[in-house]
């Protein structure tokens, strides 16, 4: 059973992945863009050809990225255990004399 530390700090990771996630994919599709862009008014440039190699780097931060939070979301071990009290319904109670 995982510690309660060890249970926040996946929890954490899973909300950072997910941000991070948002953030490589306006890159990719921020520097696709600009690739298109650049290779409409002058293909075969510098600024093209480097536009591609970013997008191509966003585009491998946000495979790995999707990855990693595919597996903290899949793995059953890591999700906090519920802690509440059962619920039963209360025997009526007799006062003693």
């Amino acid at each position: 059973m995982p510690s309660k530390t060890e249970s926040l700090m996946s929890l954490r990771a899973v909300r950072q992945l997910s941000r991070v996630r948002v953030f490589y994919t306006a890159g990719v599709l921020l520097w696709a863009a600009a690739a298109t862009w650049t290779g409409w008014t002058h293909p075969g440039s510098r600024q093209m050809w480097v536009s591609l190699l970013l997008t191509a780097v966003f585009a491998g931060l946000l495979a790995t990225a999707s990855v990693w939070l595919r597996r903290l979301k899949a793995s059953p071990a890591r999700r906090p255990a519920h802690h509440a009290a059962p619920r039963r319904v209360a025997a009526p109670r007799h006062a003693s004399a």
